[in-house]
């Protein structure tokens, strides 16, 4: 399991590293409230528990996707993603919180782009 915590500016190296469970897919997991993205792993559920053992996120500000490095486009949709009462879908639902996961992983994975 291969998890880079997206601080700064994202490098090849982080990017190889992220790629080492699936050749075109990264993992995108992120703490919405506290603004920490971590890339890379082989599930979400890897990356969850990190971001609540070690940085006390909540489970409701835990939201999951990807990046898929053929389209290069962000996707959204992750088993974690399921809340019952608030998201009951993989797919983030609530157009705020899609709003704020997509703009954060913008931010964070600025250049994932042109390091494909």
């Amino acid at each position: 399991m291969a998890l880079v915590i997206a601080k700064k500016e994202l490098t090849k190296k982080d990017l190889n590293k992220a790629c080492k469970d699936y050749s075109f897919y990264i993992k995108i997991t992120a703490d919405i409230k506290q603004k920490i993205v971590i890339i890379g792993g082989q599930y979400h559920a890897d990356t969850e528990k990190v971001l609540i053992e070690k940085y006390d996120s909540l489970r409701k500000d835990i939201w999951g996707g990807g990046f898929n490095l053929k389209t290069k486009k962000f996707e959204t949709n992750a088993l974690l993603n399921i809340k019952p009462g608030a998201n009951e879908s993989m797919e983030i639902i609530d157009s705020k919180s899609r709003k704020e996961f997509l703009k954060l992983v913008h931010n964070k994975l600025v250049n994932i782009e042109n390091l494909t």
